[in-house]
């Protein structure tokens, strides 16, 4: 299992990179699942996925409204709580723990920037990654 860190510099915003990453994964086709923390920082994703990109729409739902496709191919799900019962390639963590079942994915993507706590719990979470024999990856952007 491959799980991507992105490092951001300074208190970039976690959720516009979230969006770039979604953008990236539609083009080349792939399902992908976004955690968010809370019902309402998902909403606040939904609404940044209208807005980030001028020249574009990235087909996209809340977890909690029923499944579609668009041209045969699934719309990025927002989520919260708890993962999918349907599996996806790529899973985006904006939540500050890992999930139980991550491991469905195929990737993960995790973004932190240089808030104390965003970097903290991003420790934490390369941590449980590592112990579980991940192949873990870091680009710094």
């Amino acid at each position: 299992m491959r799980v991507d860190f992105y490092i951001l510099q300074g208190e970039a915003n976690r959720e516009m990179m979230a969006c770039r990453l979604c953008e990236k994964a539609w083009q080349q086709g792939l399902p992908v699942f976004v955690l968010a923390q809370s019902a309402g920082h998902a909403q606040q994703i939904d609404d940044l996925l209208w807005t980030f990109n001028d020249g574009g729409f990235l087909p996209h739902q809340l977890a909690d409204q029923e499944p579609v496709t668009i041209n045969n191919k699934p719309v990025i799900t927002i989520g919260w709580q708890q993962l999918p019962a349907e599996t996806y390639p790529v899973l985006i963590n904006l939540s500050e723990t890992v999930p139980d079942d991550y491991s469905k994915f195929e990737r993960v993507a995790e973004i932190v920037n240089q808030n104390e706590s965003v970097k903290q719990a991003g420790r934490q979470r390369f941590t449980r990654y590592r112990n579980d024999n991940c192949d873990l990856h870091h680009h710094e952007l």
